[in-house]
């Protein structure tokens, strides 16, 4: 590639979600010599074939692995209580290194796969997708496509202004930013949220992307994502009907008491419930939807609470699956009286401007050598290449096959 033509997709480490940060924390501090393997999987058939892009990927990926933190970012994450100094000094001395990543094509399939420690590989996903998006939309960053997706995001203005002026609930309507790893670039997710934050400060207090935390001087947001808690599935340290428990009381061991939020349907949200005891109920703050009806997950939670006698007002419900702002204040308005609550809203608002987005994702699919797989609440969402482990985790959980096919 013509380095005077390179523009680089990511200039900063920080430039990334938080939770990759808190889960890379824990990871290092209780499995630090775990091996792990991540795969990039597109969705759909996009309108262009994503193997076209390999070779500017590849030229991306060396520019990531020259990246290291700045003294100012070190700084910046420090101050976070949640971040102990040693995850700091690690991360001072830490690079991508490029013998872990492998990018392939087969026809018009785009293959890419970071395998290695897990300590040197996990933090590879939000980087590749943010990527991959941004060289994909490039050839649609035109003055039509960006002025659409300014009258759209006028239109999402308006609409919360105008949700604004309706009477106050007990839980106020708080959004934050989960856009990075399917935005449409990061100058426009730049410029979204600093639209977002001029006209409806009081609703969009937060972004998942730490430097745009840093920077516009924002709650960075996030706990753990499928990845982690995937992994206890492999570490052999309890049986496997017992690695969520064994997940969740590492992070209690690891945070006492900060970055409180539990994923929930890594084996769907019943599996879960039956983990989610009294003794997390009363440690975690709350629960974080991501896949499966909303509305009655959210019941589910309400009645697992107050069947436990915890009043669900001292909780708070995170929603992060695929919403759009109609989508949030129907489930706001549904709950908003009864329990805390956050929005995470990603893709519909750092990718509407037209163009179809992209569905990708680089999920683990294997930790120290075994599979791992998530069972969730929606058909599609499923990852697992072994279909002998599928079949004994859905016997182990009594998931029916037919709930994630």
């Amino acid at each position: 590639m013509n380095s005077a033509a390179f523009q680089p997709v990511i200039e900063s480490l920080l430039d990334t979600d938080l939770y990759k940060f808190t889960m890379w924390q824990a990871m290092l501090h209780r499995h630090p010599a775990a091996q792990a393997e991540y795969r990039f999987i597109c969705r759909q058939a996009p309108e262009h074939p994503l193997a076209d892009l390999a070779p500017a990927i590849e030229a991306q990926i060396d520019h990531l692995c020259s990246l290291r933190f700045s003294q100012a970012e070190l700084d910046y994450l420090g101050r976070l209580r949640y971040i102990k100094s040693d995850f700091v000094d690690f991360l001072s001395l830490f690079h991508f290194q490029r013998r872990f990543i492998q990018v392939s094509t087969q026809g018009d399939t785009l293959d890419i796969v970071a395998r290695g420690p897990q300590v040197h590989v996990m933090a590879f996903e939000i980087f590749i997708l943010a990527i991959v998006n941004e060289l994909y939309f490039r050839r649609h960053q035109t003055p039509d496509v960006m002025a659409e997706g300014r009258r759209r995001l006028q239109e999402k203005i308006a609409l919360l202004q105008d949700f604004s002026t309706q009477p106050a609930r007990r839980f106020p309507l708080q959004i934050s930013d989960f856009g990075l790893r399917r935005r449409f670039s990061r100058a426009w997710q730049i410029e979204v949220v600093e639209q977002l934050r001029a006209a409806v400060p009081h609703i969009v207090t937060a972004t998942s992307n730490v430097a745009l935390a840093k920077s516009h001087e924002l709650v960075p947001v996030g706990t753990m994502a499928h990845e982690y808690l995937q992994s206890y599935q492999a570490f052999g340290k309890v049986r496997l009907r017992d690695f969520q428990r064994s997940a969740l009381e590492d992070w209690v061991q690891e945070y006492r008491g900060d970055l409180g939020i539990a994923l929930t349907d890594v084996v769907g949200m019943d599996a879960f419930l039956a983990d989610f005891d009294l003794y997390f109920a009363k440690l975690f703050d709350g629960l974080r939807h991501d896949s499966g009806d909303p509305i009655a997950w959210g019941e589910k939670a309400l009645a697992h609470y107050r069947t436990l006698r915890i009043d669900p007002a001292s909780k708070r419900f995170v929603f992060s699956d695929g919403l759009d702002l109609p989508r949030t204040l129907d489930i706001y308005h549904h709950f908003a009286d009864q329990v805390q609550l956050g929005f995470g809203i990603g893709t519909n608002l750092t990718n509407d401007l037209g163009p179809r987005p992209l569905n990708i994702v680089m999920k683990l699919f294997e930790c120290n050598g075994m599979p791992t797989a998530k069972l969730p609440d929606s058909p599609g969402k499923e990852h697992c290449t072994d279909a002998t482990f599928l079949a004994y985790l859905r016997q182990v959980f009594g998931r029916n096959p037919q709930l994630a096919s």
